[in-house]
């Protein structure tokens, strides 16, 4: 059975939604799941852009079926060869045979590496700035390289204001019917996996998205929609999410707030984690979260890493080393290009304490514009009545850092 909705009066979504998947990419959680979107223009000419996850794919062909009501597809618009968007090529090329390919000379590369057997059609190279007329709409493409592939691109339609933004202004979670973005309460229930998606995957391009950004400043009054291959469908309030994407791709911090990060074997070290949050909550700093690295998935704590100015990283030393999980964590930062941070350390050790030594060292000579406070707890073995004074002195730092 179909499920679709319509975008504008001519433009339809035909993509699916996936909640049987646990783990994105086989990597991130997804307990909200995740859309796969692709659209079918119904022009003179009809055009899908690009297709969706090989789970999806019969929903897919049920949708287009459907909207196409017995005409040709003529043309099929491929932004982004990551097989969640492009696994069904071949079931379109097979159910289609005489439609035309349009897309750009890395990803016809690609389509040839997944066995993709284009040849067979006539494929329509593109290159920047090139426009290409399906009858009333006419569409450009505009590069994006590394956002978050070599080959990748977006299409936008010069007629309607329709920007059909690959994997850029994604998210996280199923749609569930609600296609457009003001269809939900985004800041409630969509900004943390917005978050969470673009940090975790692309977190490491933030150049690349800038550039982007820099090339749609030029039409950033033409677009009036913007279309991603996941999540909800934006038109209206397109700056606010755009800023969103331009403060993460800068790594300036979101909110002015505290990340606390605790390594804890038998709960001395949590003890101490917690205690700095209330220390720090009692200053007036109250956005504060604190996660146990060894029971949160990393990709949560990287986003909080985005969101928040200031990280507390609370670690035991373990084999005369980082907790492993930490150690994970920092390079997890390292990996993601994470810059622009306030870090303050708590160390635990029952015999040698070397945990605050070595994370001060990774945070200094791996990490890029960090700034670590003086002011770091050392504890042996545990939290106790001798240590209160480092500790007030430690949230004082910290609030006093964030103009508390």
């Amino acid at each position: 059975m179909y499920c679709v909705r319509n975008v504008t009066e001519d433009l339809y979504w035909v993509g699916a939604n996936d909640h049987r998947l646990a783990l994105f990419e086989n990597c991130f959680p997804i307990p909200r799941g995740v859309s796969y979107n692709a659209y079918c223009l119904l022009d003179e000419k009809t055009a899908l852009f690009d297709t969706v996850d090989w789970s999806a794919c019969r929903q897919l062909l049920e949708n287009l079926e459907y909207v196409l009501d017995g005409r040709p597809l003529d043309y099929l618009v491929i932004n982004h060869l990551e097989p969640d968007h492009a696994a069904c090529i071949e079931e379109v090329l097979l159910r289609y045979p005489k439609v035309k390919v349009i897309s750009n000379e890395k990803a016809f590369m690609l389509m040839r590496q997944f066995g993709f057997h284009v040849d067979k059609h006539e494929l329509i190279e593109v290159k920047e700035g090139d426009t290409f007329s399906f009858g009333k709409h006419t569409v450009t493409f505009v590069f994006a390289q590394m956002v978050h592939w070599p080959e990748a691109m977006v299409t936008f339609d010069l007629t309607n204001g329709v920007l059909f933004s690959a994997d850029a202004f994604g998210s996280f979670g199923a749609l569930d019917g609600k296609l457009f973005a003001d269809e939900v309460n985004f800041d409630r229930d969509w900004l943390d996996d917005a978050r969470r998606y673009l940090t975790n995957i692309v977190g490491k391009y933030g150049p690349h998205i800038q550039l982007l950004l820099g090339k749609a400043g030029g039409i950033l009054d033409l677009i009036k929609i913007v279309c991603p291959l996941h999540g909800p469908v934006w038109r209206k309030d397109l700056m606010y999410f755009i800023g969103k994407y331009d403060t993460w791709s800068k790594y300036e911090p979101e909110n002015k707030g505290v990340m606390i990060v605790y390594a804890s074997m038998y709960g001395n070290t949590e003890n101490a984690a917690q205690s700095l949050a209330s220390k720090l909550c009692e200053r007036g700093v109250t956005d504060v979260v604190v996660h146990d690295v060894s029971s949160t998935h990393v990709s949560y704590m990287i986003s909080d890493a985005f969101k928040y100015s200031h990280i507390v990283l609370a670690s035991v030393t373990y084999n005369l080393g980082i907790y492993p999980a930490m150690h994970n964590l920092l390079m997890d930062m390292k990996a993601l290009n994470l810059q622009n941070r306030t870090f303050a350390l708590i160390e635990n050790g029952s015999w040698a304490v070397k945990s605050g030594d070595l994370m001060q060292k990774f945070i200094d000579e791996e990490l890029k514009n960090m700034t670590v406070l003086n002011e770091r707890l050392t504890l042996a073995s545990s939290l106790n009545a001798d240590k209160v004074t480092e500790l007030n002195m430690l949230a004082d730092a910290i609030a006093e850092s964030m103009g508390k």
